[in-house]
């Protein structure tokens, strides 16, 4: 879907700009017949001893890992850590996250009756542990733990065989939805380990469009920078690694994610992450399971980071890290795209809270100042392209006269341009300059978590499609009217002419599924835009009759 919004902005673009130059996978890996079996792991006998954080070595080959992760039969004890505005439950049953909940983010999911989101899916768990001790496999997952409460702190204890487990779950300082977890492995007789942490099978859905929530579902990582891997790029039951190391794995939905961070931001202490793909309906993958490794030192302690909450750009911004990067977008565009996104969140925000507007009161005003900024841009486009209205005559006689020595053309190209102060890119650059924000603002209001359940008018949740299909129809309609009123007074341009037919009912169409919050300020943006381009047009004649420029079926200069 957004790929197609970006070839449609490309051919936009070619809209805009053809006037003036008129006028002028990594392979996945199978696994082996043993998918239960597990490699031996790097000897660890020459290690530094631990120090809170250490760094694992990169995956250099799969992983063994479950095909599922097994729950026991057997009733499990529980203990929650319930924070603000957050509330995590484990089971002593491996010691497992097997609930997250967020009495702040309502389950618009068919048949919740808009309880708080809940994020583990029912059998599904969240840092599920084995440990990797020379060529043996233990299973933490289906141990029964002993919990503790200490304060503010639960405290968890489990063995499997020589091997004890201890960890210490408390909230981490200084971060909204941020948990440390540490811990001990007693009995590894000095040899250090690898610990392999479940991620678990993907999000549960919360929300009303799940097909839109499940193709955002992704596993992102941070090496120099955040890499994303899209659940449907892994076929199902293939095992696929991601060599580290990172400072950070997630696994993420449309609006909310889950990401292991090391303890150290300076020390990427993720070795690696193996991936199982899972279930799928049609062509949308709804499941795949994350493990993920990290080094444990002779010493036997650990020490990571669980951040688990949603995707607030502020927030995540907040934390360091390129967390708010976890939903990269912009396709090709991205570099230029994600700095600006950033930035227009923000400033949204500011104005939603400053000026205490609504949610969608604040996309319509943002709607305007957008256009309003760009006005200076249009104009300076419409007078470069009426200068090179002007000299289109003596362009044609040059290229006669020189068109068998290219280098004398261009010269005196050159020549004709600084005589008569034109700038042959200066009809298109102008309007080639906001597409960025343009393009920005498609994924802002798009995935802004904000608009999640907000009403406005006779939209029950800008975040959702406009069930009347009003917001798209009048967006496609000013867009129309736009466009024609765009090549009024302009040289005859075949091409133009039919993306000025084709290109809105194409936007439509693609629009109509579209969230509304993302409609509606489009739909604003293009009608204020329309005194606008009434204003540049009659610029424009002002300024064809200054430089006496006929634009009729010849273009000469009378």
């Amino acid at each position: 879907m957004e790929r197609r919004f970006l070839l449609a902005i490309t051919l936009m673009i070619a809209v805009l700009v053809a006037p003036s130059f008129f006028a002028k996978r990594r392979p996945p890996v199978r696994p082996g017949a043993d998918s239960t079996s597990v490699a031996a792991a790097p000897d660890t006998g020459d290690r530094r001893p631990d120090t809170g954080a250490p760094t694992a070595p990169p995956v250099s080959s799969v992983l063994p890992v479950p095909t599922v992760l097994p729950v026991s039969p057997v009733q499990a004890d529980t203990i929650s850590l319930v924070m603000p505005r957050a509330a995590y439950r484990f089971s002593s049953i491996g010691g497992a996250l097997d609930q997250a909940v967020f009495p702040d983010a309502r389950s618009f999911r068919r048949g919740d009756d808009k309880r708080p989101a809940n994020l583990i899916r029912p059998g599904d768990r969240m840092l599920v542990h084995r440990i990797v001790v020379g060529s043996d496999t233990l299973k933490m997952d289906d141990v029964a733990f002993t919990q503790a409460r200490e304060g503010a702190a639960i405290t968890m204890t489990g063995a499997r065989g020589a091997v004890t487990q201890t960890m210490r779950i408390t909230p981490a300082p200084g971060g909204t939805f941020l948990i440390d977890v540490s811990g001990e492995l007693a009995g590894l007789e000095g040899r250090g380990a690898l610990l392999l942490i479940g991620m678990g099978n993907g999000f549960a859905n919360v929300e009303a469009d799940s097909m839109d929530n499940y193709r955002n579902y992704a596993v992102a990582v941070r090496r120099s920078s955040v890499e994303n891997v899209n659940f449907r790029s892994v076929d199902p039951g293939v095992v696929q690694t991601l060599p580290g190391p990172f400072d950070w794995v997630g696994v993420k939905s449309k609006y909310f994610l889950g990401a292991l961070l090391s303890a150290d931001s300076s020390k990427p202490q993720f070795g690696g992450t193996v991936l199982v793909g899972g279930t799928r309906e049609g062509r949308v993958a709804t499941t795949m399971q994350t493990w993920v490794t990290t080094a444990v030192g002779p010493d036997g302690r650990f020490h990571y980071r669980l951040y688990l909450g949603p995707q607030q750009q502020r927030l995540l911004h907040s934390l360091g890290r390129d967390l708010d990067r976890a939903s990269s977008y912009g396709w090709i565009f991205k570099p230029i795209v994600m700095p600006v996104a950033g930035l227009l969140t923000r400033f949204f925000l500011f104005m939603h809270e400053q000026l205490r507007l609504s949610y969608g009161l604040a996309l319509v005003l943002f709607g305007v100042l957008v256009r309003l900024v760009l006005w200076p841009l249009n104009q300076r486009a419409m007078k470069s392209q009426v200068a090179m209205m002007a000299v289109q005559p003596l362009m044609k006689d040059i290229q006669t006269r020189y068109k068998n020595d290219p280098q004398k053309l261009q010269t005196e190209m050159m020549k004709l341009y600084k005589e008569h102060n034109v700038n042959p890119l200066g009809g298109c650059l102008p309007l080639l300059l906001p597409m960025p924000v343009l393009l920005a603002l498609f994924f802002v209001f798009s995935r802004a978590i904000e608009l999640r359940g907000t009403a406005f008018l006779w939209l029950p949740d800008l975040s959702l499609r406009d069930p009347l299909f009003i917001t798209p129809l009048v967006m496609g309609a000013s867009m129309y009217a736009l466009s024609k009123m765009s090549q009024a007074g302009m040289p005859p341009n075949p091409q133009a002419k039919m993306m000025t037919n084709v290109m809105p009912v194409m936007m439509t169409v693609m629009f109509l599924n579209f969230a509304s919050g993302l409609n509606l300020y489009y739909a604003v943006s293009n009608l204020v835009s329309l005194p606008q381009q009434y204003l540049i047009n009659k610029a424009r004649q002002a300024e064809m009759s200054r430089r006496q420029v006929s634009v009729g079926t010849t273009g000469k200069k009378t």
